[in-house]
C-alpha cells in the first residue's frame, strides 16, 4: 500500500534521489532544489507524492500543474521496484481529482515516446497520444536568448 500527500521543501532532496532512479529521460537539464523549491513555492499542492506507510520513503511522484485554465502532468514517476502495483494510476487519479476541484476540464501528460511501459500507465487511464502537436522546446539562457 502507499499514501499520498504533498511535498514539502524537507522532501526535496529527497524526491532528487528518488527522481534520479525512478524518473526517465537523461536528454533533459539534471532537476535542481532551486527548481522543485520554486514549484512548492508558486504551487504548493501541485507536486504529489505516494509514500511508503510503513518508512515514509517516496514510492511515486506527479506533478499536476494547473495554470487556472489548463491541466498538465508532469514527472510521473514510480520506484523501480514499487512498479505494476497500482501506484501510477492512483498519481493519475488522484492529480485529477485535483484537477476537477480546481475546475479544470482537461488534462495532458507529458510521455517520452520510447516509454513504452509509462504510455502503458497512460493508456490505461484513457489518455491517448494527439498525433496533430508536436511540443516545441526552447532552453533559456540567463539572459532569455535560446542556448545552442
Amino acid at each position: 500500500m502507499f499514501t499520498f500527500r504533498t511535498a514539502t521543501p524537507e522532501d526535496v532532496p529527497a524526491l532528487l534521489g528518488f527522481w534520479a532512479t525512478a524518473a526517465e529521460n537523461t536528454s533533459r537539464p539534471q532537476d535542481s532544489a532551486p527548481a522543485v523549491e520554486n514549484l512548492l513555492q508558486r504551487d504548493p499542492d501541485a507536486l504529489i507524492l505516494a509514500l511508503d506507510p510503513t518508512d515514509e520513503q517516496i514510492v511515486g511522484s506527479v506533478i499536476a500543474g494547473f495554470d487556472g485554465w489548463r491541466c498538465h502532468l508532469y514527472r510521473l514517476a514510480v520506484a523501480p521496484d514499487r512498479r505494476r502495483q497500482g501506484i501510477a494510476t492512483a498519481l493519475i487519479d488522484h492529480a485529477e481529482a485535483r484537477f476537477r476541484a480546481l475546475g479544470g476540464t482537461r488534462s495532458d501528460a507529458m510521455v517520452l515516446d520510447d516509454n513504452v511501459s509509462a504510455q502503458s500507465a497512460w493508456w490505461a487511464r484513457g489518455y491517448r497520444v494527439q498525433e496533430e502537436w508536436s511540443r516545441w522546446i526552447r532552453p533559456l539562457a540567463d539572459d532569455g536568448r535560446p542556448q545552442r
